[in-house]
């Protein structure tokens, strides 16, 4: 049971400061991408092009795959490329992409008469995605972290195929390769049971901003 205790809390620290850094670089990218997509406000095709490129590239790369690319690189970030520190540079690089693409999304959603009315007024670009941009897509921008934190949850049991500790490791070395299958069945049951809890916290916050509106 102490071991079940320790691998949900490790699968909640990697999940917690991977999520935290994976919208704090994943929501600028996206907002990027929108400014500079065509028709927009900072439109401009080589810069869209290119983040593109590699923005799908990264989203591309199976997630076991980049674990193992990173792991050269990784001690240089975290310091170490085993444990909980070393998984979180893999679980940003491999969920940021994919955030910032669900941002851009939730942006195109925005009634474009708004943006041309906050325009009309004088506002600059920055004033246009802090008073109209974000606020308005705030719900689909909750939505989007919902979606990104139950990706996450699947890549953290990943990162314990590679040492990274919590379920995904608790499941392998116990479950897995000393055939008990009541571990198994725990770690299944935790983590079923955390998406169940993420998405319906999501939900509930996205139809409160999208009532309030």
């Amino acid at each position: 049971m102490f071991e079940i205790w320790e691998a949900s809390r490790d699968t909640l620290l990697m999940l917690g400061w991977s999520l935290l850094f994976t919208v704090v670089l994943g929501l600028p990218l996206g907002v990027v991408l929108f400014l500079a997509s065509p028709r927009q406000l900072l439109e401009s095709r080589r810069i869209y092009q290119c983040l593109s490129v590699v923005v799908n590239l990264l989203r591309s790369l199976p997630f076991i795959i980049l674990l193992v690319l990173m792991m050269p690189i990784t001690p240089l970030i975290a310091g170490t490329s085993l444990g909980v520190p070393g998984a979180i540079p893999p679980l940003v690089v491999g969920t940021a992409p994919f955030f910032a693409r669900l941002v851009e999304t939730a942006l195109r959603e925005v009634d474009r008469g708004i943006i041309e009315a906050t325009q009309s007024m004088g506002a600059t670009i920055r004033q246009i995605v802090f008073r109209a941009l974000l606020p308005e897509a705030l719900p689909g921008i909750i939505a989007a972290v919902t979606v990104t934190t139950i990706a996450l949850v699947g890549y953290t049991a990943m990162a314990g195929a590679v040492g990274a500790g919590g379920l995904g490791d608790l499941a392998i070395r116990n479950g897995y390769q000393r055939f008990q299958t009541d571990v198994m069945v725990v770690t299944v049951v935790v983590l079923v049971v955390l998406v169940q809890v993420v998405q319906s916290v999501g939900d509930r916050l996205v139809a409160h901003f999208l009532a309030s509106k």
